[in-house]
């Protein structure tokens, strides 16, 4: 078993054995429980399309929160714990260590996300929509979730408690979700540039209506990509210090 495979077992096992793992779990699925019933549905006519397009645009938010509180703990944890100091003296690469935290966390998030599918199901009791339109919405929760679990695995390196790596992953997540505003207000060519950073409208929006894009793809992935780079910077820095 490679060392990627065995720190996220290990990891896993953090999730799963203590009680945060299902709270995190439990109060995601019933706000998107209640979201579903109260905004997507709401009381009025609408139709089935809507409904989906309604109910993935809160779940992007769901995914997002869901993701910070699961990454909150990869690194802060540890080095409040103090076990920190003997990840950092085993054998392992710090590619290798971050990889596998952050493995575990995708694992659980799509669990997670997976889970609430039968939400949109309930749309073929009175109503009809594609299955296809289903899975691009849902690949793309898969996509938001990766980037922004990036983003916490960063925040949870960085910082020192765990209440601050919530803090520094919620204003990275800020930041990339203020593009959009800001290249409204942006002349030309300069705003269209900012708008290609934006973490939802830009990227999401479109498998969010059914329309699945490759530049959305590579646009999540970099993100990802370069978030688990940093933290795997910010870990050989400390590791030596």
């Amino acid at each position: 078993m490679s060392n990627i495979a065995i720190i996220a077992r290990r990891e896993l096992g953090g999730y799963f054995r203590t009680p945060s793992g299902y709270l995190i779990a439990a109060a995601t699925l019933l706000v998107q429980g209640l979201l579903f019933n109260t905004r997507a549905l709401g009381s009025g006519a609408k139709l089935s399309a809507q409904v989906l397009v309604d109910f993935l645009r809160d779940s992007s938010g769901t995914t997002t929160v869901a993701a910070v509180l699961l990454t909150m703990r990869l690194f802060a944890e540890e080095r409040q714990s103090g076990t920190l100091v003997l990840l950092f003296t085993s054998p392992v690469r710090e590619v290798e260590i971050v990889l596998g935290k952050f493995v575990s966390a995708f694992v659980v998030l799509a669990l997670l996300v997976l889970a609430s599918v039968y939400l949109p199901a309930l749309i073929f009791v009175n109503g009809k929509v594609s299955l296809g339109h289903i899975a691009s919405g849902y690949f793309g929760l898969l996509m938001v979730g990766a980037a922004t679990l990036s983003l916490g695995v960063l925040g949870s390196a960085l910082a020192r408690t765990q209440i601050m790596a919530g803090v520094l992953a919620a204003v990275f997540i800020f930041v990339l979700f203020l593009c959009w505003a800001l290249s409204r207000v942006v002349d030309p060519p300069l705003g269209t540039v900012i708008a290609h950073f934006s973490l939802y409208e830009q990227h999401f929006f479109p498998s969010m209506r059914g329309l699945l894009q490759l530049s959305d793809v590579v646009y999540y992935a970099s993100v990802t990509y370069f978030a688990l780079l940093a933290s795997t910077r910010v870990i050989q820095s400390q590791r030596w210090q």
